[in-house]
């Protein structure tokens, strides 16, 4: 075909296929949403925002992202669909137009104590190979640099059933790369034995001091006194060489305790496996009171805290072995792999700098790949997950994220807004969860769900542009252009507490006052070392009440009634009513229907299909006994009492028949941080990010204490919702505490007393104080990277 005739030739017809340019979601119903229909353009940057608890993430993740990925794993046989989550089809009633969904949400990452930044990216798999390959001298293959890889040798006969049966000599040999003292976690433990036990008792008379140890009914505690190795009646400081080394350090053996057979097994290993190796943050309270008592944490010297086998760390590239590399920060260790000049290995090279410049990029070249991963901060983690996203060759995906700027200093959200835009300019569908404006502005499309939280929400509000919704009349339109002034007159400090020679991290030898009775506010940008000197240098204790970011841990049984223990007087009033035990009004305990065993449904499991959850036919829903529900208090059973919101229980306890101070008092601090819409027996599971960041709050405000420690109280909330901590934090204050807050939000700063600001920069660039003083200093310097946003907030 000629040149000419190409050129006159018409353009085919648009295809069916053409025209599929939207996300349509008709009659979505999970948790609180109400029947919402939206249509979502594709290859765009939709922001979806609105009060914490509007239903924001019930549409993008539990709605749209779950369905995609739901679909996604049918694709698989039912073998493979074995090993992954099973996911039932959200409440919708139609969804067209869905494409591959990329979920990069705030979930922590693992506290395991062998998982690090290196572990949980790629880069710490590329750099394995590279020191495997290039390494001097070679020690063997990857898993001789991993360090939770252990060394293995084994010899002896084994049988081949080929044909006839023939025995043969077999060797097996791998070279790993744990250190075996510490087994690869770069700490050993040191117990001090005399929180374990009282050496001048006896075992009879109660020696042990351990939590939940008893001599007399405690099964464990029987297995050491029968165990016929030591003698009950003799007190422990008499023992025997043998008898403490049995007593201490002996090996699981089967014992007859009672009639019963059960495993002895020394002190030290059984504390080992029953405690020590459990989550520290996932213990109760005088479960990690005693933990943080009786044990201490020192630096393995055998690695001297590397994780790393001697024969790892002496293989070397031009003088670097892996443990320095991985102890370099990575914007270093980008820097040293460019100067590698291999050609054997040229691909990997070239992977291994595309992944390290990728962190520098995301604002997180300040990490070290040795950083243990449940140490990151919420948006830390989110933005390691993005990582393998950014150089990415897909397009037509859907990634959705969860608050993408949570964690990161105004600065450092322009480059994340930059990444945003990036992705979509490839071809992607991006929707975001965001509450912050300089994100919101750069939305090509506005969801906006409201108009309040929890039952006073699920509807659309608003959709269109940014300019829509600035005019729009939502909460969200309103708060919109909300600037905090500074304070004309601050707070005089009624005394400091003195931090000298603060060496945490990367912070430089430290000195700096932090006034009390006032609000202080401790900011700088992304890894400048704010909770580093914070949380390192005030650390909780007496008088300290310290709130961090840390997930709230509870099952689908879980809600804000018994995580504030405010089930336990409610439980007392009813039972003191009737006359009856209190155990009754406990859907975990006595009370508890039979039929669903107080869970309300019926889970039935269907293999690898999700499984299907049936409304309880015995208790309908409501998890008590038909016998619990006759006894009432103030006009209302126990189900009633717990469908109740915040705000009707608030009036409910306060005053009549019904009137419990103890009660009330919990109701009021719920109420306080905003949450008097949530219902009582709402399962933590569904609450929001937001929610339970406030719900932890409210809980922490009855310990008693002088200073408030807050990391970031303003993750996830909505502008409206800012102004009202702020409100929570001036009566904290004026009530004779002291608020130290480490955060970014600017309204937060504009309404310090004082300001402490760290920097300049991040990692080993940051470290020093390059600030103290008022707000309105800090805008009248403009002197720091925080001050000039905080001056171009505040229209200085």
């Amino acid at each position: 075909m000629s040149k000419a005739t190409r050129a006159n030739t018409q353009s085919p017809a648009p295809r069916g296929g053409d025209r599929h340019d939207l996300i349509r979601v008709h009659g979505a119903r999970v948790n609180n949403l109400k029947d919402v229909s939206v249509e979502i353009p594709k290859r765009r940057l939709t922001v979806f925002t609105g009060v914490s608890g509007s239903g924001k993430s019930s549409l993008v993740f539990d709605t749209i992202a779950a369905e995609s990925q739901r679909l996604i794993n049918e694709t698989y046989s039912a073998f493979v669909q074995g090993f992954m989550p099973t996911l039932a089809r959200p409440e919708v009633d139609v969804l067209e137009g869905l494409t591959t969904a990329i979920v990069v949400d705030q979930q922590r990452m693992g506290a395991d104590p062998r998982s690090t930044v290196g572990t949980a990216t790629d880069a710490g798999a590329m750099l394995r190979i590279l020191f495997s390959r290039l390494g001097e001298p070679h020690i063997g293959p990857p898993g001789a640099y991993a360090f939770n890889v252990p060394s293995v040798r084994a010899s002896g006969a084994i049988t081949v059933e080929r044909g006839a049966k023939t025995t043969v000599k077999a060797t097996f040999n791998r070279t790993g790369g744990m250190c075996a003292r510490c087994e690869g976690r770069g700490s050993v433990t040191d117990i001090d034995l005399t929180q374990l036990y009282d050496d001048s008792k006896s075992l009879a008379e109660g020696a042990f001091t351990i939590p939940g140890w008893k001599s007399d009914s405690q099964w464990t505690v029987q297995v050491y006194a029968q165990s016929g190795f030591v003698d009950p009646d003799k007190p422990i400081s008499r023992y025997t060489k043998k008898e403490m080394r049995d007593f201490l350090y002996g090996e699981p053996v089967k014992v007859k305790v009672n009639g019963v057979n059960l495993t002895y097994e020394g002190l030290i290993p059984k504390l080992q496996k029953s405690i020590l190796s459990k989550d520290k943050e996932a213990m109760q309270p005088h479960i990690r009171a005693f933990v943080e008592r009786a044990v201490t944490f020192t630096t393995c010297p055998e690695c001297d805290g590397t994780r790393l086998s001697e024969g790892a760390r002496s293989s070397k590239i031009e003088g670097i072995s892996i443990a320095d590399a991985c102890a370099m920060q990575i914007s270093d260790l980008a820097g040293w792999v460019r100067g590698l000049d291999a050609p054997s290995v040229a691909p990997l090279l070239d992977a291994l700098r595309q992944t390290l410049d990728s962190f520098v990029e995301i604002g997180l070249g300040y990490l070290s790949l040795d950083r243990p991963s449940g140490t990151l901060s919420g948006g830390e983690a989110q933005r390691v997950k993005m990582i393998r996203h950014l150089g990415s060759s897909l397009t037509d995906v859907t990634y959705v994220f969860d608050e993408p700027t949570i964690g990161l200093h105004p600065h450092d959200i322009q480059r994340m807004n930059a990444l945003l835009l990036r992705l979509r300019d490839k071809g992607n569908t991006v929707l975001v969860v965001e509450h912050k404006p300089e994100t919101i502005a750069i939305a090509d499309h506005v969801v906006d769900l409201g108009p309040g939280a929890g039952t006073g929400g699920g509807t659309i509000c608003f959709e269109g542009t940014v300019e829509g919704l600035r005019t729009g009349g939502t909460i969200t339109g309103r708060h919109f252009g909300d600037r905090a002034a500074v304070k004309d007159t601050v707070r005089e400090p009624t005394g400091t507490l003195e931090i000298r020679g603060a060496t945490a991290n990367n912070l430089r030898e430290v000195d700096v006052d932090v006034p009390l009775g006032v609000l202080t506010v401790v900011t700088g940008v992304a890894g400048s070392g704010k909770s580093s000197l914070v949380h390192g240098s005030i650390p909780a204790g007496e008088g300290v009440v310290s709130i961090d970011q840390g997930a709230i841990r509870g099952s689908r049984r879980s809600n804000p009634a018994t995580y504030t223990g405010l089930l336990d007087p409610i439980r007392k009033a009813f039972a003191k009513a009737n006359g009856v035990k209190p155990a009754l009004f406990s859907a975990n305990s006595e009370g508890a229907c039979p039929g669903c065993n107080g869970a309300g449904v019926v889970y039935t499991d269907l293999a690898m299909m999700a499984a299907v959850a049936t409304t309880c036919e015995e208790c309908e829903g409501k998890r008590f006994q038909a016998a619990v529900l006759e006894y009432r208090l103030g006009g209302r059973d126990i189900s009633e009492v717990l469908a109740m919101s915040v705000a009707e229980a608030e009036e409910f306890f306060g005053a009549g028949e019904a009137a419990t101070p103890a009660a009330h008092r919990i109701l009021g601090r719920l109420a306080d941080v905003g949450l008097g819409y949530l219902s009582l027996g709402q399962p933590l599971t569904t609450l929001s990010g937001g929610e339970r960041q406030r719900l932890k709050l409210a809980t922490h405000m009855a310990e008693k204490g002088g200073v408030y420690v807050l990391d970031e109280p303003t993750a996830g909330l909505h502008l409206a919702d800012v102004e009202q901590l702020l409100h929570l934090l001036d009566r904290l204050v004026d009530s004779g505490k002291s608020v130290i807050v480490v955060e970014h939000h600017q309204a937060v700063m504009a309404h310090a007393d004082w300001i402490i600001d760290l920097g300049p920069g991040a990692g080993h660039d940051g470290g020093r104080v390059v600030f103290e003083g008022t707000p309105a200093e800090l805008v009248a310097g403009r002197t720091t990277l925080t001050g000039e946003h905080l001056a171009a907030y505040v229209g200085a």
